[in-house]
């Protein structure tokens, strides 16, 4: 794959190649520091063109969800992601009444730190109908595991809404990245600082057939904040 060349990628990946005409897209427009996250459901990825965006800077990659979940794009996308330049990090989907000790088992087989450039990711999405306090006893009780296998706080993914019904004030010491796909910049209901924001599950970048998630680093915050510390 690494060697294709460009007619044949013009030619057997034309819908790559539609995507980026006459498509003005944020990262276009602006000096943010951009980058996306993708997972199996984005199928195979043609790993060089991605490497080769100019306004690309990270990639976050779904490890794995739950207990005993693995993304099945996983050790390919980290493979070729590394082959092809971009800072990866890797995500996982957090399910509250599932074991926490599994789900950190199941994480640290495939999120190993030697092949980290950026802190791991949470992904947390849902309470799974636990009450908001039961909720965040599992959560919390999960990212104190995560920091100590990996000596350092984990990024938290998770929606505006979300964060607002179930997360106020309790997230103080973590990095936040915030899902919101509107024209606006997010805003807490507590005000608290967001260092990367989500603003749509629908870009496109060369390289992806369909829509993929991208992000940006909100005001000053810079891509030096999430490097992975190797010890």
């Amino acid at each position: 794959m690494k060697h294709i060349s460009t007619l044949y990628f013009l030619i057997f990946f034309p819908i790559f190649a539609h995507a980026q005409i006459n498509y003005v897209q944020c990262e276009d427009t602006c000096q943010h520091i951009h980058g996306i996250d993708l997972s199996h459901y984005q199928g195979d990825v043609f790993w060089e063109s991605v490497g080769q965006s100019e306004h690309n800077a990270y990639v976050y990659l779904k490890a794995t969800e739950g207990g005993d979940r693995i993304d099945h794009k996983f050790q390919q996308n980290i493979r070729l992601a590394h082959r092809h330049g971009l800072k990866v990090g890797c995500y996982h989907f957090y399910r509250p009444i599932t074991n926490q000790e599994a789900q950190l088992r199941n994480f640290r087989v495939q999120c190993r730190p030697e092949e980290q450039d950026l802190i791991p990711m949470i992904d947390v999405e849902t309470t799974n109908k636990l009450p908001t306090e039961q909720f965040c006893d599992s959560l919390f009780k999960f990212l104190e595991l995560v920091e100590k296998e990996y000596h350092q706080k984990p990024l938290i993914y998770t929606g505006a809404n979300f964060y607002d019904k179930h997360l106020q004030g309790k997230l103080d010491g973590y990095l936040i990245m915030i899902a919101q796909y509107t024209d606006y910049e997010p805003r807490l209901k507590d005000n608290r600082d967001i260092t990367m924001w989500q603003y749509t599950a629908k870009g496109r970048i060369r390289g992806v057939n369909g829509f993929i998630d991208k992000s940006r680093f909100m005001n000053r915050h810079k891509l030096r904040e999430i490097r992975f510390r190797h010890y």
